[in-house]
């Protein structure tokens, strides 16, 4: 049992909750390998790595239902839905940069004013 995980060890190694993994667990995405002699959860190694995937799935943006259709897709759909998702992230950061000019202008502008009211 000395590689398998306990459900804590997997949450530490794959900085994930427990409630995290549990709605993986709910979906279908991943589960427990097997239980040690107190019913504690254990995952091997191939599961750990796939909670840790799951969470790097996330923070591309994709929600646990699209996780679903391309976690396990053949290679060639799962290039084809990552580039994709890289177009739309790309997207986001420019009007990310963008409303951060306009956010920062409105700053500027009211430093600005408080700097030209100090004087006064």
């Amino acid at each position: 049992m000395e590689n398998y995980k306990t459900l804590r060890e997997a949450c530490e190694i794959a900085q994930v909750s427990r409630r995290a993994i549990q709605g993986y667990e709910e979906a279908g995405l991943v589960s427990a390998s097997q239980k040690n002699k107190y019913g504690h959860l254990l995952y091997d190694a191939g599961a750990v790595q796939r909670i840790s995937q799951i969470k790097l799935y996330q923070k591309f943006g994709y929600s646990i239902k699209e996780i679903q259709e391309i976690i396990d897709a053949p290679n060639e759909i799962r290039k084809e839905k990552l580039e994709k998702q890289l177009v739309k992230l790309k997207e986001d950061q420019k009007q990310l940069g963008t409303t951060i000019r306009v956010l920062q202008g409105i700053i500027d502008d009211l430093n600005e004013q408080l700097q030209m009211k100090k004087l006064d």
